[in-house]
Parts: structure tokens; C-alpha cells; sequence
């Protein structure tokens, strides 16, 4: 049974770093910040309140497949916590590793200010959240995906993903399902 990296996305606030980590941990997996990745440059232009743009997360994306195809090879498929915003960067990301995952943490607007009016995030204010819904492109009818709504408890989505991920592991099957 070959293990598939798995990428948590989502916008600002979905709480891709809570899940990814647990889900890591349920998984014995390495866990990857892909905010860890940004180089100071995306960090000093979100901090500003400046949204990201292609040519400033083109690297950035290069640098997260990079450290999952590193993982992988070393025999530890890791988990990680990456908006993967739009279907280019999931695909600039699957050339890394050809059996990547993805859960998809989706959540309305509300929730998701609700959640950012919370949290304190180093350099994502949470006004950047409209350009992230505005930049977001759903993962919808893409191979290999999980839907999860984020009102779900953490402890649910976690064990859901991890019986999904076991499955495709399995299987070596293409799945797509929604809780």
C-alpha cells in the first residue's frame, strides 16, 4: 500500500492548519506549513494587506511540491496545510507526486470571517480573505479530492479524511465524496 501526500486547502480561516496536524498525527505522518514556505517577500505584502498574485505564488508553489516530493522519497508521504488556491497550482503541485490527495475544507463567508474575527495569524490579516474567495477555484469533479464542510467538528473531518485517505490508499482508486 503506497501512501498519497495529502494537501489540506482552503482559504484563510478553514482551519487547515488545525485539521492538517491532526490529521498528520492520526496518520503518523510529517506535518508541512506551507505558510513556513512563503518567502519574505509574499510575507511583507500580506502583512501590508497586499493579496498574492500568480508571479508571487508560483514559487512559493514550487517550493511546497518540492518539500512533498523530498518527503515522499525519503518513504514519509507528508501532510500538508496549502491554500492551493486555484486548479493551476493543484496541478503544478500533482507534478510533484502524481498520487496526491487533497482535502478541501470549504466553508461560507460568514463562518469563515466569523473565524478569522478570532484568530491572530502572523502576516494574513484577515481582510485579505475577499481576494482569496475572488482567487479560489473549488476543486470540483478533480480526481483524488475530499469536500468536507467546515462546521463539521474537527475530530469528524479528521476521521473522515483519514478513513477516505486509507481507502484510496487501498484501492489506488479515484474518490470523491462530500460530508
Amino acid at each position: 500500500m503506497a501512501q498519497s501526500p495529502v494537501i489540506v486547502m482552503g482559504v484563510s480561516g478553514a482551519g487547515k492548519t488545525t485539521v492538517g496536524s491532526a490529521l498528520a498525527a492520526e496518520r503518523r505522518r510529517p506535518f508541512i506549513d506551507a505558510d513556513d514556505l512563503h518567502p519574505s517577500e509574499n510575507r511583507r505584502k500580506m502583512e501590508s494587506g497586499i493579496p498574492l498574485d500568480d508571479l508571487d505564488r508560483g514559487p512559493w508553489i514550487s517550493a511546497v511540491g518540492a518539500e512533498i516530493a523530498r518527503l515522499s522519497g525519503e518513504g514519509a508521504a507528508p501532510v500538508v496545510a496549502c491554500s492551493a488556491l486555484k486548479a493551476a497550482y493543484r496541478e503544478a503541485l500533482r507534478e510533484f507526486h502524481p498520487r496526491l490527495a487533497f482535502v478541501y475544507l470549504e466553508g461560507k463567508r460568514e463562518t469563515l470571517e466569523e473565524r478569522l474575527g478570532t484568530r491572530e495569524h502572523e502576516y494574513m490579516p484577515s481582510s485579505l480573505l475577499v481576494s482569496q474567495l475572488e482567487t479560489l477555484e473549488p476543486p470540483l469533479g478533480e480526481e483524488r479530492v475530499l469536500g468536507v464542510d467546515i462546521r463539521h467538528d474537527v475530530s469528524a473531518i479528521v476521521e473522515r479524511a483519514a478513513e477516505w485517505l486509507a481507502r484510496l490508499e487501498d484501492e489506488n482508486t479515484p474518490l470523491e465524496r462530500t460530508i
